[in-house]
């Protein structure tokens, strides 16, 4: 597919999406949603797809929010549409993609961007970025799933100051409460990144999926996380990977994962 909003590239098994709006820091409008679930559709489907580098255009901003001129004048019914489509085309398939989603903070990630973030696996932020959730200021509260992801990384009580305060946090205190893996210089940003993404593409795909799928099952209401885990470890036990993997290791050499 042609992307007019993001650029969009494999290469060495990583996926690269790079939202493209640098003159509008990158804001989250229909279209840019539109091609993000289409890629993510993509990477989800593609064998070729170890894992996912998600970033921004340039280095003031990842995402810097919305694009509020879009919903202004929305009412309620169109209000809910607009998240509830959101939720599943974009947020949640990128929360519950099978290959691991990396985002390289690369500046301001503000509402809408931190929730995108946030649905990532893994966050990477350099060190002149910005996270916050500002929606009260304009008499609304996070609609992509900010509420709810903000509080499972950092508890109850800090996302509720963060979201009430509409205060933004340094890089650096996104990494001491946990809303950030790593800070790193911008310059080493996308380099992490592919750091992380190559540790992980060297193990076996299915596992790979069955372990993200295990985790986001604790966190889902009136679904037993242990069960799922329980499901997911023995569906390993019935791949080639799995005797790849063991008789590498009984072999003692490296393991050559196909996710079969």
């Amino acid at each position: 597919m042609t992307y007019q909003q993001i650029k969009a590239e494999v290469k060495e098994n990583i996926f690269y999406i790079t939202i493209n709006r640098e003159q509008k820091l990158n804001a989250l409008n229909k279209e840019v949603l539109t091609e993000l679930a289409t890629a993510i559709a993509f990477a989800a489907e593609n064998d070729e797809v170890r894992g996912v580098l998600l970033t921004g255009a340039g280095e003031k901003a990842f995402v810097a929010g919305a694009d509020i001129s879009e919903f202004q004048n929305y009412n309620l019914a169109e209000g809910k549409e607009l998240a509830r489509s959101g939720h599943i085309n974009v947020f949640d398939a990128i929360e519950n993609c099978p290959k691991p989603v990396v985002a390289a903070i690369n500046g301001f990630a503000l509402g809408g961007g931190l929730e995108l973030a946030m649905a990532c696996h893994i966050r990477i932020a350099s060190e002149n970025a910005k996270l916050g959730l500002p929606e009260v200021t304009l008499g609304l509260i996070p609609g992509y799933g900010g509420t709810q992801r903000l509080a499972q990384l950092v508890g109850k009580g800090r996302a509720i100051e963060m979201i009430t305060t509409a205060d933004m946090i340094t890089a650096e205190k996104a990494y001491r409460i946990g809303l950030v893996n790593e800070v790193v210089p911008q310059a080493e940003l996308i380099a992490k990144a592919e750091e992380i993404l190559a540790k992980i593409k060297q193990r076996a795909p299915l596992a790979i999926a069955s372990a993200i799928k295990a985790v986001n099952s604790g966190l889902k209401v009136g679904v037993n996380g242990f069960e799922v885990e329980i499901e997911e470890f023995a569906n390993c036990f019935q791949t080639e990977d799995f005797k790849e993997g063991v008789n590498a290791f009984l072999e003692k050499r490296k393991a050559t994962f196909k996710g079969k």
